[in-house]
């Protein structure tokens, strides 16, 4: 008997020694992938170029905004400009441009910082429930962490800011049957779903969620909520189409009815799967014992719902980015299942009391679920000090475009080929660019706002937005007529046309409507080639005037 018990105590502490070693493990992987992220987000702060796609127009909307001007335009007026996202971010932004006129840094700035202040939320929700201090801590590094959360944290895009506001909403409310001012908890959760909506229209998912989480609390009430939040939510939306005369709603709503690619989406999903798995197995499970033991909580509402909205990452123009949601929503279950594990806190019912049994082993499970993570979503530079040997250490070489970048995720078709470090040449090549933008005073039709910025000249369109619009014009209605755009390409009224491609493509091709480009081919030709990030940016000069700089 005596051996029996003093075996069961060993036992025991092999199991705590290995629990606290896979915690340290763990620990340690997530430092890493700080340390990469704060690296990267450095250096994107400081690149003076669009690094992503669509970048500059984000900027061009914060600066029209400044100057109190609406980014929801006429398409086929010139500048043949209009956004097609919600205000808020760029609101935000506008003492940024009145300060320092047209710059990407603080765009950038305040995109990183929402990503710290989703992932302490994160921390926080877990830290509340369990008490758990280090699974807290993982949980909201592990957000960072993802290759999802990495590649659009830094970027000059709205995004970001919307998942910040979704998650701080859920956060607030999750509390509402313990808390003795509920209404207060409601009308701050709502507030900040509002605002969500508003810097971008993929919160619907969350703003269903946290109603339909309300609504099996209590009908009555969810019902009195909703009503206000949608009138508030609709006025506003009815106020901006009317003083826009239109254009907010075929813009914003229109404009990004985009064709749909399966393939697109399938691939996402497995790739989203292979990367999360580990902690999309812990939050599965926490889902499972609400919806089987226990009421289930906002969060697990909120995951669900989505999940189901990555769908919509299938979309032409969509990607990875639509799973951003998923990943918070993940990360707090994962750390709730985790924490309550090593708390040992959890309220089984009477057939599953003798699961506590089990309860070492799952603990020891659950902390290697989070090193398996951890080890997943690896990114790495190659070619910097420290990450360097890291990558020799675990044998890691590049297995993207970049030869300088290590990538655990791949490729599938929607991924965003991003992550790099964006090199010195890379920013001289950059410049290069704006000397041809600069040589003629005329305005230049660039894919990219950034060299328009550079060169003092206005931001002539949006290409994805009059695509998306000319690719939804039926023989009924027309919503983009490309017509007054060709006039100008056929005149020369512009003194460049830069576009971009995939290194070692030959032919002349971009993100405008066909027809834009048959007319870009016919009044321009090309004259040089020049690679930035990963791509070769074409300058195409009028084909009538070969006087290059």
């Amino acid at each position: 008997m005596i051996g029996t018990l003093e075996s069961a105590r060993s036992a025991q502490r092999a199991l705590l020694i290995a629990q606290r070693a896979l915690l340290g493990i763990a620990l340690l992987f997530m430092a890493l992938h700080l340390a990469v992220y704060f690296v990267y987000a450095a250096h994107l702060i400081a690149f003076p170029f669009d690094y992503d796609q669509g970048e500059g127009f984000e900027l061009n909307d914060t600066i029209l905004l400044s100057q109190f001007q609406s980014p929801y335009r006429d398409n086929a007026v010139y500048p043949f400009y209009a956004s097609n996202y919600p205000p808020l971010y760029h609101v935000i932004l506008v003492p940024f441009a009145w300060l320092f006129g047209a710059e990407y840094w603080y765009g950038r700035l305040v995109s990183f910082v929402t990503t710290l202040i989703t992932a302490a939320a994160i921390g926080y929700a877990v830290q509340r429930d369990t008490g758990q201090r280090i699974v807290a801590l993982l949980s909201g590094c592990a957000f960072l962490a993802s290759n999802y959360i990495y590649h659009i944290g830094p970027l000059f895009r709205q995004h970001i800011s919307m998942i910040m506001l979704e998650t701080l909403a859920v956060v607030v409310i999750a509390p509402l049957s313990q808390s003795a001012r509920p209404r207060r908890l409601i009308l701050l959760s709502l507030a900040l779903l509002l605002a969500a909506g508003y810097t971008k229209q993929l919160a619907v998912a969350t703003v269903a969620a946290v109603f339909i989480w309300l609504f099996l609390r209590g009908v009555r009430r969810a019902i009195a909520w909703a009503i206000p939040f949608a009138a508030i939510a609709g006025g506003l939306f009815l106020l901006i189409d009317w003083s826009t005369g239109g254009q907010w709603w075929l813009n914003i709503i229109t404009a990004n009815v985009n064709q749909y690619i399966l393939g697109q989406y399938v691939g996402l999903l497995a790739q989203f799967v292979a990367l999360h798995g580990a902690l999309l197995l812990l939050a599965g499970l926490m889902l499972v014992y609400e919806l089987y033991f226990d009421r289930l909580s906002v969060y697990s509402v909120w995951f669900v719902a989505a999940m189901l909205n990555t769908v919509l990452a299938g979309k032409w123009g969509a990607g990875d980015s639509y799973f951003a949601t998923a990943i918070a929503a993940m990360c707090i279950l994962a750390g709730i299942f985790a924490g309550r594990t090593l708390g040992n806190a959890w309220r089984l019912p009477r057939l599953l009391a003798g699961m506590q049994r089990a309860m070492p082993a799952l603990s020891v499970a659950v902390c290697a679920a989070f090193v398996l993570y951890s080890a997943a979503v690896i990114k790495l530079p190659l070619d910097m000090p420290i990450f360097a040997q890291i990558a020799q250490l675990l044998g890691l070489q590049s297995n993207t475009k970049f030869p300088n970048f290590y990538d655990s995720a791949g490729w599938t078709m929607g991924y965003a080929t991003l992550g790099q470090i964006p090199t010195a040449q890379d920013i001289a090549n950059g410049w290069r660019i704006v000397e041809y933008a600069k040589a003629d005073p005329r305005p230049i039709l660039s894919e990219e706002a950034a060299f328009s910025f550079r060169s003092g000249k206005p931001v002539v369109t949006n290409p994805t937005q009059l695509l998306n619009l000319y690719n939804n014009n039926t023989a009924e209605r027309t919503l983009y007529d490309p017509a007054a755009l060709i006039a100008m390409i056929e005149a020369r009224a512009f003194s460049a046309v830069i576009l971009r491609r995939e290194i070692g493509q030959t032919a002349i091709i971009g993100f405008y409507p066909p027809p834009v480009l048959a007319a870009i081919e016919r009044a321009y030709t090309l004259h040089q080639a020049i690679p930035m990030n990963g791509y070769e940016y074409t300058v195409l000069l009028p084909s009538a005037e070969r006087n290059l700089p």
